[in-house]
């Protein structure tokens, strides 16, 4: 499917400015002694330079040298128009007009060059958004109130007291700590307490054991306990 081509007034106004520059730009070559195929190639060359430092500036933004070389090609094709406006007799070029038309191909090819040759900027990496910290969400709980238990009634205690005081009650007698006695001692003990009982007609006692033979008065109470 063919494409239709829509004209409209920018379009048409682009290429009337074009063929104009392009004829002004042929006639100040002429006219400076670069005459034949050489007068139409420097319209060529400055209409190529203005679209290469064009294209450079749109995919670079603000490159300096593109704009350079944007400002040359465009004062290069504005002087044409001027000149051949009536102001500079085309008969009689002066001579420093024929030396810039002269060295407009050297300068042109400079010109390409650079832009062709000159390494697009990298643009740098956008940096990654930090990790925001991660946010432990702790959560409160209430504890649940503690149950209401009733009120525990009071038992009823009776209390007997004995009409008796409590200093005639009869106190128990303390009863001494029952002491393991080895058969060879309680035998040993046996004999010192016939031999008492012989001399003296008594039995022995607990004291007696434990003033005259060095026995502990826990185990001379025992052993009288025995004896008894």
């Amino acid at each position: 499917m063919f494409r239709t081509l829509r004209l409209d007034a920018v379009l048409i106004q682009a290429v009337i400015a074009g063929a104009l520059s392009f004829a002004h730009l042929h006639d100040l070559a002429a006219a400076a002694g670069q005459d034949g195929w050489k007068a139409w190639a420097y319209p060529v060359s400055v209409d190529l330079l203005l679209v290469a430092a064009w294209r450079r500036m749109r995919k670079d933004g603000g490159n300096r040298d593109a704009w350079l070389w944007f400002a040359i090609a465009l004062i290069a094709s504005l002087g044409a128009n001027v000149a051949t406006a009536g102001l500079l007799d085309m008969s009689s070029v002066p001579d420093w007009l024929r030396i810039l038309v002269a060295g407009w191909p050297a300068l042109a090819f400079l010109g390409g060059t650079l832009l062709a040759h000159t390494p697009h900027p990298t643009p740098e990496p956008a940096p990654m958004p930090e990790p925001e910290p991660a946010v432990d969400l702790v959560i409160e709980r209430t504890p649940d109130p503690a149950p209401e238990l009733p009120p525990a009634e009071p038992a009823a205690v009776e209390l007997q007291l004995d009409p008796a005081p409590l200093e005639e009650l009869p106190l128990p007698a303390p009863s001494a700590p029952a002491v393991a006695v080895p058969p060879a001692l309680l035998a040993h003990a046996q004999k010192i307490a016939d031999a008492h009982r012989a001399q003296t007609g008594t039995p022995i006692d607990a004291e007696t054991l434990h003033t005259r033979h060095g026995m502990p008065a826990t185990l001379a109470d025992s052993i009288a306990t025995q004896l008894a």
